[in-house]
């Protein structure tokens, strides 16, 4: 399946929004054109590295290489709510309307509740869920959709999902909305995140989670894309198919396709734009430096060449 991924060589980087003492600046969305611009949002916080005390904000870049930060996009919620703490590991969906309609923008997030703890990993760390807002432009205003998440882990200790979802990243696929999502069990390690995916009708919800969950063994960032008739999927280096690129003609049984060196977090510039066709591929986003930064992570642009086969003539 190597035919799929003809021109790929790797990764080269440079930067994006620079390091910032202070300040950390990670796991951005999906790049988006819109009105003469590209746009990216990311998790922001000047209280530590790991971001679960983060909110989201919003970038933009006229030619994909300089970028200037904006402002807030999501803050943190009310008092009391299950967004409390922080919102962090944004990412985005554009709804197409009617010919010569308007577009939506979503921003599904990640986010938790007061009181806080990560339990150095461990399975007291609080739990997290992943919810969304709405807006009709990708500079703002965004209003929350509903007051609930969207997708909650599940109650069974047993389960790859019950003590994390997080990382959400969209397709649309079969006329439905596709949410891949990491999850790790209660009582598991970072180490042990997979990855799995939920559905729905509406880009609202509610999602209903895939009876074959988990659908990668592996995982602990979730960068997937149409490419072909299929997804395929840039899997970090963490579990049996970290630092792997794969492919799944069905979106749900995943083969691994290569070893690779992957960015940290990679948010690639969607060109399909969350269209029901052949997916084109991908050739660059944003993604993190954690590896020289680890105490105040900053934005990394990638470049690659992972686009399919051109099409027969």
């Amino acid at each position: 399946m190597s035919h799929l991924f003809p021109s790929f060589a790797g990764f080269t980087y440079k930067t994006a929004i620079a390091f910032e003492e202070g300040v950390t600046r990670r796991d951005p969305s999906p790049v988006v054109y819109s009105g003469g611009n590209y746009h990216a949002w990311y998790s922001r916080s000047t209280n530590d590295s790991s971001g679960y005390a983060a909110s989201v904000w919003h970038a933009t870049s006229v030619d994909g290489h300089e970028w200037i930060e904006r402002d807030e996009a999501i803050s943190k919620g009310p008092r009391g709510s299950w967004d409390e703490h922080g919102v962090f590991t944004p990412t985005i969906l554009v709804e197409e309307g009617e010919p010569g309609g308007s577009e939506r923008f979503f921003l599904y997030y990640t986010a938790v509740a007061e009181p806080f703890t990560n339990d150095n990993g461990g399975p007291q760390g609080t739990k997290t869920a992943i919810g969304a807002a709405v807006s009709d432009s990708p500079g703002g205003p965004w209003v929350r959709i509903g007051e609930t998440p969207l997708l909650r882990t599940r109650d069974d200790p047993s389960l790859f999902d019950s003590h994390r979802v997080d990382d959400a990243c969209l397709i649309k696929r079969e006329g439905m909305y596709w949410m891949y999502f990491k999850g790790r069990q209660l009582g598991g390690t970072p180490g042990e995140t997979m990855m799995g995916v939920a559905f729905s009708d509406s880009p609202e919800g509610p999602f209903r989670k895939c009876e074959e969950n988990p659908v990668i063994e592996s995982g602990h960032e979730v960068c997937v894309w149409p490419h072909g008739d299929g997804v395929a999927a840039l899997m970090a280096p963490v579990g049996p198919e970290g630092s792997t690129l794969q492919y799944s003609m069905d979106g749900m049984k995943f083969e691994r396709i290569r070893s690779i060196d992957p960015p940290s977090a990679p948010g690639p510039y969607r060109e399909d734009r969350w269209r029901e066709s052949s997916g084109p591929g991908i050739r660059w986003g944003l993604c993190q430096d954690v590896r020289t930064q680890r105490e105040w992570p900053y934005l990394l642009r990638f470049d690659c060449d992972l686009r399919g086969a051109p099409a027969p003539v």
